[in-house]
């Protein structure tokens, strides 16, 4: 195989939520496996029946930041007023199955303090699950892909003066040096990225959680009206804004590393 010359794309950000809905991290470097980056998406949040509770369902959520040390298995949330819970991460609670958008994922109840704590802050009963398997408590695929020319484009039909945060969107891999939309030309095709290599899937079908503002957790601007007014639905239903991938080469990926079609013999 041989990467295409000529201009070639590269990673602008990476981010990673150790809890799913919580605050996003960016490192300056992860290490993608077959199962995607193992501390992503670790834990997630549900109700006392398992279901899975989200940014979508209250966005502040997105303000309380996390902190998880795996080789201690120790995690910490800090909240916008300074209340801190921190405790093992083990996950050895009651058994959970959620469903993930059509998918069954089995996780265990992390005990300690953060049930409580997420609870009255959120306004509802919550708990703290640790997915059985790293990667299983991402919505769909380990991978998700969107350049900044698509960020600036939709910036550009929404006609507002501030650039929009591509944190809204909550992807793993920013790319910069594209043309807007340029990645959903590459279904289908093995992209290089960093040491890693990732076939591209299909496009990510985007929510409600897009139209809140990353540092509020409030909504304030309707995302989803200006991606229907200039790229449509998809299927009569979908409003598409990025692409998802599988990992075929682990590898490691870094902020500012070489991204670029591979030429499969």
């Amino acid at each position: 195989m041989r990467v295409y010359a000529g201009d070639v794309p590269s990673v602008s950000r990476l981010s990673v939520a150790p809890v799913k809905g919580l605050a996003l991290l960016h490192p300056e470097e992860v290490e993608l496996t077959e199962r995607g980056v193992t501390l992503n998406r670790r834990f997630y949040l549900a109700d006392p029946a398992g279901s899975l509770v989200s940014g979508i369902d209250h966005g502040p959520l997105a303000l309380v930041q996390p902190s998880y040390d795996p080789e201690r298995e120790w995690l910490t949330l800090t909240f916008p007023d300074g209340t801190v819970a921190e405790g093992s991460a083990a996950g050895d609670g009651d058994e959970v199955e959620s469903d993930f958008y059509g998918r069954g994922v089995r996780g265990r109840v992390v005990e300690g303090p953060f049930g409580p704590v997420l609870s009255r802050y959120a306004g509802r009963q919550l708990r703290l699950v640790r997915a059985a398997r790293p990667g299983d408590a991402c919505d769909v695929h380990v991978v998700t892909l969107l350049s900044d020319a698509s960020v600036e484009e939709l910036g550009r039909q929404a006609d507002v003066e501030e650039p929009v945060d591509e944190r809204r969107f909550r992807m793993l891999i920013g790319l910069a040096g594209c043309r807007p939309h340029e990645e959903d030309g590459w279904r289908g095709r093995l992209l290089s990225i960093g040491e890693a290599h990732v076939r591209v899937g299909g496009p990510v079908p985007r929510c409600v959680t897009t139209t809140r503002d990353p540092e509020t957790g409030l909504r304030d601007l309707d995302t989803l009206k200006v991606i229907k007014a200039y790229r449509g639905l998809r299927d009569g239903k979908h409003l598409d804004f990025g692409v998802y991938g599988e990992v075929e080469r682990p590898g490691r990926v870094r902020v500012g590393d070489p991204v670029g079609l591979v030429q499969e013999e």
